[in-house]
């Protein structure tokens, strides 16, 4: 069943119109109801074009935060294959929040590093919603070095509010595993490609997109910091979060214009989480494409082109 967010609410009023009809229809089909049910189709399938055509950045936040939002595991089923889990960061223990091993790619064999957010209560508690920790941080440390000593591909599958923000973390070197995560990624001398599917939230998305080609979903949203975390520094309430969405510029088709992001992958209407199959196909389409376009570089190209990538961040702002 699907969950409607607050803007598709009347999606949501045909749609149930539309599951009365049919039941009212009874079984038997005893009564023709195909014309009224193709009109109430149509309507639903235009209101819901007409809603995500001109999504707000907050709306695009809603949308990348679904719950229903297929996550890494979703797309480990639906685009890799031959996937082996590798665990540990051979320091302190295992982060669920953040997962990674060796898979295949459309017959690449590559080095796949991703967050978890995990798909219900119980699974979303386990993989600490996303919100890896510095043994997770390190783990994937551990996977690209052993990927680059291979002479494996690097994808990236980003999806987090941010790094888990507690004690223990801080304890542990929360600052110091990010950091080194990014220089880790700043250091392969393989094709690095970074995706972000969800939300990429601060140096906990970072630490994991450092790479030479940067995607993102259509409704994916990428920023410094949470809307209402923004908002509840610059106007001391959450309550102003669609407003911080707005001025951050966090929104897939902001940060291409930025430089930020180098490609759009598109999302079926409604969204990644009304056809996850479908999403997940366009993802490694375009995934493959990039990874294609990589591979007949040297080790010092792409340091190289990486840096430069960086370093032209927001150079349209400065002319």
């Amino acid at each position: 069943m699907i969950s409607y967010l607050e803007f598709e609410k009347p999606v949501a009023a045909i749609d149930a119109k539309i599951a009365e009809l049919r039941s009212a229809a009874g079984e038997d089909g005893s009564v023709d109801i195909s014309k009224e049910l193709v009109r109430l189709e149509k309507k639903s399938a235009d209101l819901l074009a007409a809603a995500y055509s001109t999504l707000s950045p907050w709306q695009k936040t809603q949308v990348a935060r679904h719950p229903a939002r297929p996550h890494f595991r979703d797309y480990v089923e639906h685009s890799f294959s031959e996937f082996i889990p590798l665990g540990g960061d051979r320091c302190y223990g295992e982060d669920e929040a953040i997962l990674g091993g060796l898979a295949t790619l459309d017959g690449r064999k590559v080095m796949l590093i991703g967050h978890e957010k995990g798909n219900d209560t119980q699974s979303r508690i386990r993989h600490n919603f996303g919100m890896g920790k510095p043994e997770g941080y390190r783990k994937a440390i551990r996977l690209m070095e052993m990927a680059d000593r291979f002479g494996l591909p690097v994808v990236t599958l980003v999806d987090t509010s941010g790094a888990f923000p507690g004690i223990e973390a801080e304890e542990r070197g929360q600052a110091e595993a990010i950091a080194r995560s990014t220089e880790a990624c700043l250091a392969l001398g393989v094709p690095m490609v970074a995706a972000i599917v969800g939300e990429g939230g601060s140096g906990g998305a970072v630490a994991l997109a450092s790479a030479e080609r940067v995607l993102m979903f259509e409704h994916a949203v990428y920023s410094v910091i949470s809307p209402e975390g923004c908002a509840s520094i610059l106007w001391r309430t959450a309550e102003k979060a669609p407003q911080a969405a707005e001025a951050m510029k966090m929104t897939a088709q902001d940060l291409v214009g930025l430089g930020v992001v180098d490609r759009i992958v598109p999302e079926p209407m409604g969204g990644a989480h009304r056809d996850p199959a479908a999403a997940s196909a366009a993802l490694a389409a375009a995934l493959g494409e990039e990874l294609d376009a990589l591979a007949g570089h040297d080790s010092a190209t792409l340091k190289r082109l990486r840096e430069e990538r960086f370093l032209a961040i927001g150079e349209g702002l400065a002319r």
